[in-house]
């Protein structure tokens, strides 16, 4: 989606933001459990009240460190949704991935990291690139990749997506590099590719998998963009001229050739005339003087002669 800035009037690009954040499934299971825990834990310490006679002091200061330690136990149970998994550190160290599902993470003990297994999306920022005939351009795109292994993406690397963002930025700044402008333009198909090959083998040690890269906009110098409109359009003119050479050419062939046929046939031109005519008649605006070709052909003749 492209914005028109209010402050200088260009063109600018506006890019989605995709929800990086884990969303909590589990509060509303962790809230029935924890009243029911409570309820309970508040019977039976009215029970221990009824039965022992102890101050009523001690049973609410039991009570609260009760409720303390349920709230504790119950803040572990957690949902991963079906395209998410818990990557689980227990005392800093790898233990285990989890989900989907219902998942217990035991309170200070264990760290949960829940990441999002669905093919993920993430913008490539304005590169601004020299080609290879030293011509400046800006361009940005978007790679496409997801997960594969939850344990290397956690250990192996501290913000895969600031990594993979820097890594498809350098990639596609060094394939661009290497090619001239009107490559960069007529064969993005390519390009994209060798950004996508150029990377995608890396990232695969991160238990990443790259799906694509695309190219979304190309930017160049107005002073260029100009050069090669006119250039277009004289490309245009000049395929328009041939073409109109060509046609000349062709008509010309072919009358020629009618020519011939008309003067080979002794009633060919009367018969054209007559059709000329016949043409002529169907406007009532026009006034046709009819003149023997006979006629003409005899004075032509007669002059011929005299001289």
């Amino acid at each position: 989606m492209s914005i028109i800035n209010p402050v200088d009037g260009y063109m600018s690009r506006s890019f989605a933001s995709p929800s990086y954040e884990h969303v909590s499934l589990g509060s509303g299971l962790r809230g029935i459990i924890f009243v029911i825990c409570a309820f309970i834990s508040l019977v039976f310490m009215f029970a221990i009240f009824a039965i022992t006679r102890m101050p009523f002091i001690i049973i609410i200061f039991f009570e609260v460190v009760l409720l303390a330690i349920i709230s504790t136990l119950v803040s572990g149970l957690r949902i991963t949704a079906q395209w998410e998994r818990a990557v689980i550190l227990r005392y800093g160290s790898f233990h285990s991935v989890k989900g989907p599902g219902i998942i217990y993470v035991i309170p200070i003990i264990d760290y949960a990291k829940f990441l999002d297994m669905r093919v993920l999306t993430l913008n490539i920022p304005k590169q601004s690139v020299i080609t290879k005939d030293n011509v400046p351009i800006e361009v940005d795109g978007v790679v496409f990749f997801k997960i594969e292994d939850a344990e290397k993406s956690i250990v192996k690397i501290q913000d895969y997506r600031f990594a993979i963002s820097q890594y498809a930025q350098n990639s596609l700044r060094d394939v661009l590099g290497g090619l001239s402008l009107d490559e960069v333009l007529a064969e993005r198909e390519r390009v994209q590719k060798e950004v996508y090959e150029h990377f995608k083998e890396k990232v695969k040690e991160w238990g990443m998998y790259v799906d694509s890269v695309r190219i979304l906009d190309i930017q160049m110098p107005e002073d260029l963009k100009r050069v090669m409109s006119r250039q277009a359009s004289a490309e245009r003119e000049k395929r328009a001229t041939i073409i109109k050479a060509e046609g000349d050419k062709l008509a010309s062939v072919n009358l020629s050739e009618a020519a011939k046929i008309m003067l080979e046939s002794k009633g060919a031109m009367e018969l054209r005339t007559l059709q000329t005519i016949d043409g002529l008649g169907a406007s009532p605006s026009n006034t046709i003087v009819l003149f023997p070709i006979e006629l003409m052909q005899h004075l032509k003749n007669s002059n011929q002669t005299q001289q």
